[in-house]
């Protein structure tokens, strides 16, 4: 059993916000191999949003974002289940980034389920969840809201969201 240290757990706690109990057996269990252990959490979280479902989310914010320039902009609606995570810096940070999204890739709609059938574009393309994050090319941006919402310990849900540009 490798001594799990202050330093280390703490390391880990700024790393996922995850609390210092799971922090520490999440090392514990990864033998204090961090990136391990910031796996486990992660799956952790995603267990628990899974179970959350079911639940309402109407709190959150409406972020905009307006390019340099003035020629582009977007407003997106992020939704949580309390107003106390709806002001903190992570969930206003996801909603400025998912606002960045809208203006930069254009998505068409929020989720595949809101496709019509006769869509010929694929779903990477034109839903906004499905694209990859302009920030990490690598990152599903659904991948990113369930990332937030697994962290904040709330269901997180984009509501909606609108783009405009001039002359269209």
């Amino acid at each position: 059993m490798v001594e799990i240290s202050v330093t280390l757990i703490k390391e880990l706690r700024e790393r996922t916000s995850a609390g210092v109990i799971d922090c520490k057996k999440a090392l514990e269990s990864t033998n204090g191999d961090i990136e391990k252990a910031c796996d486990v959490l992660r799956e952790q979280g995603l267990a628990r949003v899974e179970k959350k479902k079911d639940r309402v989310a109407v709190e959150g914010i409406i972020e905009a974002y307006v390019h340099h320039g003035g020629r582009i902009g977007a407003m997106v609606e992020v939704n949580c289940e309390t107003d106390f995570v709806a002001k903190t810096d992570e969930f206003k940070a996801l909603a400025h980034d998912l606002a960045l999204q809208v203006a930069a890739a254009s998505p068409q709609y929020v989720s595949a389920d809101e496709m019509p059938q006769t869509e010929e574009a694929e779903a990477e393309e034109v839903c906004l969840l499905e694209q990859p994050f302009i920030k990490d090319q690598a990152v599903k941006v659904r991948d990113l809201v369930l990332d937030v919402s697994a962290r904040v310990g709330e269901k997180v849900i984009v509501r909606r969201f609108a783009r405009f540009q001039l002359g269209e």
